[in-house]
């Protein structure tokens, strides 16, 4: 597998955009199409916030009934939640527009968006943006980039990967994009995320390897433990690669999830580090746990621990929360036999062990809390299965960009 340049226009056959259309943002990029020059099958992944979006009510039912799905319309600015039968109107609309201007049916196109909750899309700016996104579309990096930031809210930086690897002797490609900032607790399966592909694969073994994907990926992420009405984790593979078709599991499939664990690792892991008003990326890595839904649950609960997260902003070793954290996850376990480290680049200093905390420096733990990646190892001795979870610092700017996010 080898990392590549660009985002969702790397596969062969698909296309982007970015365009301004003023949803509700000015001066600034807000609307962004993915395009396929021929059929995909598509799988997706949504919230289980019994809130949901219209969107997301209606990407549901089209991944489900559709035969084939060809382009994505996204917007940023307004959410499109809790806007009731217009709200789903306006996704007819998108719909509609977007199969003229494209010549696909509108049964072929998803939709999505991200923003403030409650408030209705202009129909008129939205379709507009529409006919310059078709006008734009581009299979060109640069396309990629203008739709990896189109999606943007509070985010400070575009997220998009590609890769390639082989299937069958093709060269196969997987490129994604995502957005995600703050009202970030994925529990799937204000993020939404994209992956484009051109192998060949059913949609039924599709939707198995995301499903099972987003468990340890997105699922394993948190910023300020708020699950969104809006989170949604699309892909698309139009199998233009040429690889016999993947219809069931073996060597083919376990190399399209191994290449699809990377890109969604990679870009959960770049959500986590841009929460908002975030200084640094915060991983909790749990080994030796019983079961792996008991790593995941512990790993988790240390990451979603708000005064953890502050000891993180403060590089303060109060390794006595995060112990806290693990205590109150739910999962049984002997304190004394747990084990914490803290390391980042540099360096690894073991802080707590035997039930009572290490003879260690504070001056080299604060050292190592600094940086712009740290990780909270813990060996609980109780097992051999693992899990990783990512956060981010709690700063005063996360107050700050929430207390008048509407406005």
């Amino acid at each position: 597998m080898k990392q590549i340049q660009g985002g969702i226009t790397a596969a062969k056959g698909f296309q982007a955009a970015g365009v301004e259309a003023a949803i509700k943002y000015r001066n600034r990029k807000d609307m962004a199409l993915i395009y396929s020059e021929v059929p995909c099958v598509a799988a997706g992944t949504f919230t289980t916030n019994v809130v949901k979006a219209a969107p997301v009510l209606w990407d549901q039912r089209i991944v489900k009934e559709s035969p084939y799905v060809q382009a994505v319309v996204v917007n940023s600015g307004i959410a499109n939640a809790c806007t009731g039968k217009e709200g789903l109107d306006c996704c007819a609309a998108e719909s509609r527009c977007a199969g003229e201007q494209l010549g696909i049916p509108e049964t072929s196109i998803l939709v999505a968006s991200t923003g403030v909750i409650g408030m209705q899309i202009p129909v008129d700016r939205i379709t507009e943006g529409i006919r310059k996104l078709a006008a734009a579309k581009s299979d060109t990096p640069e396309a990629g980039t203008d739709a990896a930031k189109a999606i943007m809210t509070t985010d400070t930086v575009e997220k998009q990967i590609a890769v390639t690897f082989e299937i069958d002797g093709k060269t196969v490609t997987l490129g994604g994009m995502c957005k995600g900032s703050g009202m970030i607790h994925p529990n799937m399966c204000t993020m939404l995320g994209f992956l484009t592909t051109d192998v060949k694969i059913s949609g039924r073994m599709l939707q198995k390897a995301l499903s099972a994907d987003v468990v340890d990926s997105f699922n394993m992420i948190s910023v300020d433990g708020d699950t969104s009405t809006n989170d949604t984790l699309l892909i698309l593979a139009n199998g233009l690669a040429g690889n016999e078709e993947i219809v069931s599991e073996g060597k083919n499939y376990d190399a399209f999830c191994e290449a699809l664990r990377f890109v969604t690792t990679y870009l959960a892991r770049k959500m986590a580090g841009d929460g908002e008003g975030a200084t640094a990326l915060f991983e909790t890595k749990v080994i030796g746990a019983a079961s792996k839904e008991d790593a995941r649950t512990l790993a988790k609960s240390v990451i979603c621990s708000s005064l953890t997260k502050a000891a993180i902003f403060g590089h303060d070793a109060n390794w006595g929360r995060i112990l806290c954290a693990l205590g109150y996850s739910g999962v049984p376990f002997e304190p004394e036999n747990v084990d914490l480290w803290f390391q980042s680049v540099s360096g690894r200093i073991h802080i707590y062990g035997n039930g009572v905390a290490c003879d260690y420096s504070e001056e080299e733990a604060t050292k190592i809390l600094s940086d712009s990646e740290v990780t909270v190892l813990v060996d609980m001795h109780m097992g051999e299965q693992e899990a990783t979870a990512w956060g981010c610092d709690l700063s005063y700017d996360y107050v700050k960009i929430n207390a008048d996010y509407r406005s």
